[in-house]
């Protein structure tokens, strides 16, 4: 969710705003008045621009809720490249909006701006789509096609970010400022609400709708896609409407001129006779005029807080990554309705809407009237808090999802079970291993896998089986690093047996992996979406199906037809079903056997971290905002706002990082986030200790009365121009 807009409700504030509104070289061309809406004081052209905002952030938010299963399923990508190339992706697109303020006040102008960064915008999305159809390419294809429109996206919509808002608010007049204050609330509504649709219909067109015979990413991204284009042609339908100021000039760019010229200046007169001054930006007099000396003085103050703010955007942008991750391995059955994994992304907008005037109405005036000092700094680090708390809940998730994982397989390792299909008990040994001491019965399910230690990679054992008082040996070679069933049937009136490889881990995509063994001495073809044979006392292949009950499987010998009532196949996990026949009636039956856990910890679980980071997210990320723009002048805002935007980039960056250079356990990672967090609260709190707030405009006043360095303190510096 983009809390970052918020504040725009309280004026025209979020977005990057030049100095000035004057046309250069003094030119005042007439004023264009735009058509009102039914009499109001609001200009029909704002109509155009809310629309355009719901559509773009349908677009993004809905491409980017699908992302990362499109890398694990798609691209077949581990789940620590696709949470990196995820961040990746996120942390570019809050890179690029300083390039397209640039561009916008220094060239361009909004208007055009917007414009051409929506047909880069709607270009990528194309691509990106594209890249999503099965048929197009092959894997490199698809790996090019896919970072190519991440690419273009990233640049489009970070490049229209800090200009789409700034041109709504140029649409009013300077004395319809409370109109202006109701239009950015709406748009702030639109931005919520094309985040809420999109998050829980998408995924939804990921996954309940087929296409190539998989998932359908193509339709999840081209819907999307097809909501930019509309976002594109309406925002060029109101052309007539709207009020285009030309470019005016990047302040951002004089700020970062200025600070270079102090630094520069400051290393080139370093002689000990040169006077010292108060602050090192006042080496920057002999270029720029005190007032900008003084703003950047109080801009670089607050700029100095946002240091420890990335921790925090590290955490809160993994719900995209790797609490999407953690949800595909839990039962997502809601009494019947069956969310996506990617879907409960949409709890963040939701929970936003509702936190923010329960807040802002509730919660902050219950403080003021306990009369606590709640100050803005204190906000912030509670925020922080709730966010590192959201991951130690996320981390005892994990931990309950783990204690129903399979077995990590290692070297010089394998895991087996016995399945005794015969018509008596049986036992069975391993020559110099300790294993399963006790008798199995007929049609038993077997215990949990039992460790079997191998001296080499693959090896060749005996398995000397008991069968009413007889003994019999089979040898079975066995590989390092696999699990395997021994099956021990009778054929024939022998006692045989063989030994089938089991599924290693749980099915993908929160699907069940079902396979049939034969016991009947005829071949069977079972038809469970496809036709699958099975020869006579053999086992098939695994077959991957959705969740679901498949209570009329049709089960087809040679002579006849059956049905095989199979029960519920839950999420992630594995089934062998033995085809046998029942003695009483001497019909096929199925015998259900569960080798692979289903997803017992519910989707439900992750409502309490989902809930601790939105309430975090509304006391960090708005209150950040609304004290840092108090904290500096009007013509400043727009650094704060590049400022601010580049802590969400650099937030994105520590989760590459981390995704890459330190692989650990799920639990471990969300266990380390949340604690960093916590030592970067406590250092930000100390921060925020020593920071003394300001009135920006008192303070410009003071400064202006002051006079320029006198001459005699300039002696012997050294500029790149004339020489003092």
């Amino acid at each position: 969710m983009d809390l970052l807009q918020k504040k725009e409700s309280k004026g025209n504030a979020f977005t990057f705003i030049p100095t000035g509104e004057n046309p250069p070289n003094g030119i005042c061309p007439p004023e264009k008045k735009s058509p009102k809406i039914c009499g109001t004081n609001y200009p029909l052209s704002i109509a155009f621009i809310v629309v355009n905002e719901f559509c773009e952030r349908f677009s993004y938010y809905g491409m980017k809720a699908v992302l990362t299963l499109y890398f694990l399923y798609f691209l077949h990508w581990d789940e620590n490249t696709s949470t990196s190339v995820y961040h990746a992706f996120s942390g570019l697109c809050y890179f690029t909006p300083v390039i397209g303020a640039y561009i916008a006040d220094s060239w361009l102008g909004k208007y055009k701006t917007i414009i051409y960064l929506s047909i880069v915008y709607v270009i990528g999305h194309v691509i990106k789509s594209i890249g999503a159809i099965p048929t197009v390419g092959n894997q490199i294809g698809h790996v090019v096609l896919s970072m190519t429109g991440l690419s273009l996206i990233a640049f489009g919509t970070g490049g229209i970010k800090p200009c789409v808002a700034a041109f709504g608010g140029d649409q009013f007049e300077e004395e319809h400022a409370q109109e202006r204050s109701t239009f950015f609330s709406v748009f702030y509504l639109s931005i919520n609400a094309g985040s809420l649709i999109s998050t829980f219909i998408t995924p939804l067109l990921r996954g309940d709708v087929k296409c190539f015979g998989g998932d359908c990413y193509a339709l999840a991204f081209g819907v999307p896609a097809i909501l930019m284009v509309i976002a594109l042609v309406v925002f060029i339908a109101g052309n007539s409407l709207y009020k285009k100021t030309p470019p005016q000039g990047n302040i951002l760019l004089e700020v970062c001129k200025c600070i270079s010229f102090a630094i520069t200046n400051r290393i080139k007169n370093r002689s000990q006779e040169i006077p010292k001054r108060e602050h090192w930006l006042d080496w920057a007099t002999e270029k720029y005029s005190n007032q900008l000396i003084t703003e950047v003085k109080m801009v670089t103050r607050v700029l100095f807080l946002f240091i420890p703010l990335p921790m925090f955007w590290a955490l809160f942008d993994q719900q995209g990554s790797r609490w999407t991750l953690q949800a595909t391995k839990m039962n997502t059955d809601f009494g019947g309705l069956v969310l996506q994994p990617d879907q409960m992304q949409f709890l963040n907008p939701l929970l936003i809407l509702i936190l923010i005037p329960v807040f802002d109405l509730g919660l902050y005036p219950l403080i003021n009237l306990c009369k606590l000092n709640f100050t803005p700094i204190k906000k912030m680090a509670t925020g922080m808090i709730l966010a590192g708390l959201a991951f130690a809940a996320a981390a005892v998730v994990e931990v309950k999802i783990e204690e129903n994982a399979m077995p990590d397989l290692v070297s010089k390792e394998s895991h087996i079970q016995v399945l005794n299909l015969a018509d008596s008990n049986i036992e069975v040994a391993i020559l110099h291993h300790d294993l399963f001491r006790l008798s199995v019965e007929p049609f038993q399910d077997p215990d949990d896998y039992s460790k079997l230690i191998l001296t080499d990679a693959q090896q060749s054992l005996p398995f000397r089986t008991l069968y009413q008082g007889s003994s019999f040996t089979f040898n079975h070679t066995v590989q390092e690093k696999l699990l395997y069933s021994l099956i021990v049937y009778k054929a024939e009136g022998n006692l045989t047996s063989y030994l089938i490889k089991d599924m290693g881990g749980k099915p993908s995509e929160g699907k069940a992996a079902i396979r049939f063994i034969n016991t009947l001495a005829e071949d069977v073809n079972i038809t469970l979406g496809k036709e699958e044979f099975v020869k006579s006392y053999s086992a098939s292949d695994y077959i991957m199906v959705e969740r679901g009950r498949y209570n009329n499987v049709k089960c087809q010998t040679e002579a006849e037809e059956y049905i095989l009532h199979l029960g519920l196949l839950d999420f992630g996990a594995s089934y062998t079903v033995v085809i046998t026949r029942n003695n009483s009636a001497n019909l096929p039956k199925a015998w259900k056997i569960e080798d692979i856990p289903a997803n017992n910890v519910h989707m439900a679980w992750q409502i309490p971290q989902y809930l601790l980071i939105s309430a975090g997210e509304v006391m960090f990320s708005i209150t950040g905002l609304s004290f840092s723009y108090s904290q500096a002048p009007v013509s400043m805002k727009s650094v704060l706002q590049a400022g601010w935007l580049l802590t969400v980039a650099f937030g994105n960056v520590i989760v590459l990082i981390v995704a890459q250079a330190a692989p650990m356990k799920q639990w471990a990672e969300f266990v380390l986030f949340a604690a960093l967090l916590f030592v970067v609260c406590v250092i930000f709190s100390i921060m925020g200790c020593f920071y003394h707030s300001i009135n920006p405009e008192e303070l410009i006043d003071k400064d202006s009365k002051q006079d320029t360095p006198s001459s005699k303190n300039m002696i012997g510096l050294v500029e790149k121009e004339p020489k003092l």
